[in-house]
């Protein structure tokens, strides 16, 4: 029987090293089985030195879990995307995925591990001009060496993110395995439900990043505290009804409408806090309230922050 991947996850976006160790084991104590890894994110050595530590500890055994990584930008190319895969195992410190996934839809020019690893965006961050360098690299031919992971047993299932309706359709016409999985950008200021509902339709689980909306972003500068879903009224309003919190009745939104999310906290009251959404209903009226909050505002936007941050205009959404 296929395991199924747990609707509410802990992502590890930046969660720095030194921590993850506490936060993984205080996550699994709290309940979380579904941890939302990624080789950008430069902290896979150590989130695999915490789910080793919850396993010695008798806390989980590898088959409780559910683990997923993501191929990186600079590694789309055939040659490279099972020795990513291969680094993020041995990272993790795991004999296989459970999930892996395309991380942008964007492809850039590979860097070797040795010299810089995790890559992140730019070729040469130490030039005299440092920039983005975009590699001539298909989709297809990327996914296609995605499979041979699933082939070789690297991983169990395999999907992509950041993708939008136009090259979901492209993937679904050539795809030898379908993808299982679909991870974007959700909250109640970007309900993103035409993408949601053609997922559904070609049977892909829709995971939502950052389902809270703009929290993640506010220490890189890419949002401002006034984008705060738990702020506005009727999401508070809700909550006082429910007796829960604000981020409990977006989170609840959430997996309500279908989706999984990844919320992460680095509090342990907090971790359970996100947890502790499965006692209680949204009414119809309550769903479309939070849902009329949709403003397509989209705070993770390769569109702005390639520009901004490296130099080149980048977009991936229209």
């Amino acid at each position: 029987m296929t395991k199924k991947m747990a609707n509410i996850g802990f992502g590890m976006w930046k969660i720095a090293p030194v921590d993850c160790e506490r936060i993984i084991v205080e996550a699994i104590k709290a309940g979380y089985r579904h941890f939302d890894c990624a080789a950008d994110y430069g902290n896979e050595e150590a989130v695999g030195a915490g789910l080793k530590a919850a396993i010695d500890q008798g806390l989980v055994t590898r088959e409780d879990l559910w683990i997923t990584s993501k191929l990186w930008n600079t590694c789309h190319h055939p040659d490279h995307v099972e020795m990513a895969c291969q680094k993020s195992l041995s990272d993790l410190d795991l004999g296989y995925l459970d999930l892996y996934l395309v991380h942008f839809p964007i492809a850039l020019e590979f860097v070797p591990f040795e010299v810089r690893y995790p890559a992140e965006w730019l070729f040469n961050p130490e030039a005299e001009k440092p920039e983005m360098r975009r590699a001539q690299v298909p989709l297809q031919e990327t996914w296609g060496a995605m499979e041979a992971l699933v082939d070789k047993g690297l991983t169990k299932q395999i999907g992509v993110c950041n993708y939008n309706s136009g090259l979901l359709h492209d993937l679904m016409s050539y795809a030898n395995i379908k993808p299982s999985a679909l991870q974007i950008e959700s909250h109640p200021y970007l309900t993103q439900e035409k993408l949601i509902r053609l997922a559904a339709q070609y049977g892909i689980a829709v995971t939502a990043f950052s389902p809270l909306g703009a929290l993640s972003y506010f220490e890189i500068d890419m949002a401002k505290p006034a984008d705060n879903t738990l702020t506005e009224k009727n999401v508070q309003g809700i909550a006082v009804a429910h007796n829960k919190t604000p981020a409990q009745i977006v989170l609840r939104w959430g997996i309500q409408r279908g989706t999984a999310i990844i919320p992460k906290s680095s509090n342990p009251r907090r971790m359970r806090e996100n947890l502790n959404i499965i006692d209680f209903v949204l009414s119809e009226e309550e769903m479309a309230a939070i849902s009329a909050l949709n403003a397509n505002r989209r705070f993770n936007d390769p569109g702005e922050f390639c520009e901004q941050a490296f130099g080149l205009f980048n977009p991936i959404y229209d």
